[in-house]
């Protein structure tokens, strides 16, 4: 007897896997420890919210919505780093605002943050195709 677990089910297995990874990944020293400290945290980013979103919102024809969603906001969130208004400054000055806004702008994250939508959307196709 082959064990069937819901879409929502399998997500919530999903969430805290990606964000311990990600929390990992910055405390990685191994090889590669420059990339997967600076991006490997972008891309596992942009995953957490295509998956979270898709569980408050699971529908299959919603799934390129999510993942195009997560992209544009990720980057206006990139961009919102090089603005500096003291209101900003105190939200990222807090674990939670860091993690969620950044206080850092790089150009290089932009790359980062489309594999991980695109790799977020794969994922949301196969979660949703079981």
């Amino acid at each position: 007897m082959k064990l069937k677990i819901s879409d929502r089910q399998l997500i919530i297995v999903l969430l805290p896997i990606v964000t311990l990874l990600g929390l990992l990944s910055k405390s990685y020293s191994g090889f590669g420890s420059e990339w997967v400290k600076d991006y490997s945290g972008d891309i596992l980013y942009e995953v957490f919210w295509c998956l979270f979103i898709f569980f408050l919102f699971p529908r299959k024809t919603w799934i390129t919505q999510i993942a195009v969603g997560v992209f544009g906001v990720t980057c206006v969130l990139e961009l919102l780093q090089l603005w500096h208004p003291l209101w900003l400054q105190s939200l990222r000055s807090s674990l939670v605002g860091r993690t969620i806004l950044g206080t850092t702008f790089s150009w290089w994250d932009f790359p980062h943050y489309g594999i991980g939508s695109a790799i977020g959307w794969w994922c949301l196709n196969k979660i949703s195709d079981r």
